[in-house]
Parts: C-alpha cells; sequence; structure tokens
C-alpha cells in the first residue's frame, strides 16, 4: 500500500518588519521559529528586516548573529560615515561595505530562499519591491532612513526606507507565492516612549568611546551641540523650555508613522501569525544592544508556544503582544 505524503500546509513567508536596531530581535524570533520546526519558504523584509533576511537566506544567519552580538559603541561609532548636505546624515556605506568583505558579496541569485525586499522612490512615493541584482545596494535602499542616512539610486530612481510605505511587508510574501504568512512588527509599543532615559547631569566626557553612556547618538539626538550642553537638554515630552532634538524628532516621527501604517495595512491583509516583540526601550541606532534584543524575540516565541504550535500544524494561527 503506497504511504500518504505528509500534509505541507502550503508556502510559508517570514515578513519581517523594519526597527533599525530593534531588528536584531528578528534573530531571536527566528532561532525560536527553527527550534517549533517552521522553516519560510519566502522571505521578505523591510529596511533591517531585508538585511536580516539577506543572511537568513544565504545561510550566513549564525555568523551574523555572532557579529551582532559582538558589536560595541567603538563598533558602530567606526561605521558613521557623515555626509552633511548629500540628502542625510550618514551614508551608510561602511556598515555595507563590512557585510561584503565579511560575509562575500551577495547577489539576489545567489540565494539558497527567495527573498524580497521593500524600499520606496523617493519622488513618487511609490513602493519598490528589489528581487534582483546587487543585494547589497537592495539593504542600502531599504534602510535608508531619510533625514538619517543618504538615499540611494536604482535603475535611475532615488530609493529611500521601505518602512515608509510597507513597513512589515505580508503582502510582499503573497505575492512572492506564500499560502500563509509569519509577520514580524518591531513598531509594537512605541507610541509615547522616549528614545533614551533622562539624564540628570553632564559628566565629563571619557576618552574611551565604549565608556561612554551616549555618545554619537548623544551628538545625533541633540543637534549635534556640545556633548554637555546635549546631555543637560534632554527632550522631556511636556517641557515647553526644551526643544527635541534632530535624532529625536526623526525617529520619534518614524515611529508614529510606521505604527499607523502598520495598523492600516494589517487590517486589510493580515498575517496568519503575527509576532510583536516589545522592543521600546532599545533606540534606533543602538547597535550594540544586540543581546537584549535577540533575548526578546527569542523570549516572545517562547511565550507564544500554543500558536506557534497550532500555525506549525496547519491550523490558524494568533498574534503575540498587540500591534
Amino acid at each position: 500500500m503506497r504511504s500518504e505524503p505528509a500534509p505541507t500546509h502550503g508556502k510559508v513567508g517570514l515578513a519581517l518588519g523594519g526597527g533599525a536596531a530593534r531588528g536584531w530581535a528578528h534573530l531571536g524570533v527566528i532561532q525560536g521559529l527553527r527550534e517549533a520546526g517552521i522553516k519560510p519558504d519566502v522571505v521578505a523584509g523591510t529596511s533591517v528586516g531585508g538585511l536580516v533576511g539577506a543572511m537568513l537566506c544565504s545561510d550566513h544567519l549564525d555568523a551574523f548573529e555572532a557579529w551582532v552580538r559582538s558589536l560595541t559603541r567603538r563598533d558602530v561609532i567606526g561605521f558613521m560615515d557623515f555626509a552633511f548636505g548629500n540628502g542625510g546624515l550618514l551614508q551608510g556605506r561602511r556598515l555595507l561595505a563590512h557585510f561584503n568583505d565579511t560575509f562575500s558579496a551577495l547577489d539576489f541569485d545567489a540565494l539558497k530562499t527567495p527573498l524580497g525586499v521593500v524600499a520606496t522612490e523617493l519622488y513618487a512615493g511609490q513602493e519598490r519591491w528589489l528581487r534582483a541584482g546587487d543585494l547589497a545596494t537592495a539593504m542600502r535602499a531599504s534602510m535608508a532612513l531619510p533625514g538619517v542616512f543618504t538615499p540611494v539610486q536604482v535603475d535611475g530612481e532615488w530609493l529611500v526606507d521601505g518602512g515608509l510605505v510597507n513597513p512589515v511587508p505580508v503582502s510582499l510574501c503573497h505575492a512572492m507565492g506564500a499560502d500563509r504568512v509569519i509577520a514580524v512588527n518591531l513598531s509594537g509599543g512605541l507610541l509615547g516612549r522616549r528614545i533614551q532615559p533622562p539624564v540628570e547631569a553632564a559628566p565629563a566626557a571619557p576618552s574611551d568611546p565604549d565608556e561612554a553612556p551616549h555618545g554619537w547618538l548623544d551628538r545625533l539626538s541633540h543637534g549635534f551641540r556640545d556633548r554637555a550642553e546635549a546631555l543637560q537638554a534632554q527632550f522631556q515630552r511636556g517641557n515647553g523650555e526644551t526643544t527635541p532634538g534632530v535624532f529625536d524628532v526623526i525617529a520619534t516621527s518614524v515611529n508614529v508613522m510606521q505604527d499607523r501604517i502598520t495598523r492600516s495595512r494589517m487590517a486589510g491583509d493580515p498575517p496568519d501569525l503575527l509576532i510583536s516583540p516589545r522592543l521600546a526601550h532599545i533606540g534606533l541606532l543602538e547597535l550594540h544592544r544586540g543581546d537584549e534584543a535577540i533575548a526578546e524575540g527569542y523570549d516572545t516565541i517562547q511565550q507564544m508556544q500554543p500558536a506557534i504550535e497550532a500555525f506549525a500544524r496547519g491550523e490558524a494561527g494568533g498574534a503575540g503582544p498587540s500591534v
């Protein structure tokens, strides 16, 4: 008698949302899904979600996680290539050059699992799905947060962060043939939270960047004023005497935008399983806090075991903490 094949429940798509340093939580989420026996057939990513997706789809994820966990403030400072007057504060080239040097130059055609990356055409405001060509260029375009990273020209168009139009690309997963989609949203619970806790005093600046409590992030967050003055001028909600700094304005505005867009798009195109790690305590550019973000992603999966197991069986999934 011929044995019946095991049910496949259709293709599984993994939609990895944007969120800069909070995106390291994707690594913990993927680890938890692996342990539950869930392997995506297609992956779509926005911004840092595209970066993590590229490492997953190229089988570089373990090496990439080790690198993320090793990052220090000094390392992050070294990746900051300032570009005043060129459409943003940072170019982002040093960081992606490091990825190419460390993990080899990647092309979409070389990936073991299909990947799609979301970017936004700056002047038309249209969504662009990048699925061919140089992967590093696609990642830099998808992560080009307006005002922070310079735009990237691709095929005659200026592209910026995909989070402006599709922060959690469930729709792209469906377009790539996924029957069921797991979405990882990094924007849950961010509204109403400040990027950094208040600082009561301005200590003397340490000579070692790794000993500095905020370093370059303070300089960005407070308009590149003198560091001591910046520490004293931390923006407090409701304080009419204190002006929010440049990075405070950009990052908080992005939080508002992505939260609203994510809610709207998921209402019209909901995922089968929604995972929302709690990451409000991690600032957008605090890339050195990988251990915390990864742990939060993994812990969220553990807290959702009934929904994860139901999804693995092909049943209706569920949602983690509220979007």
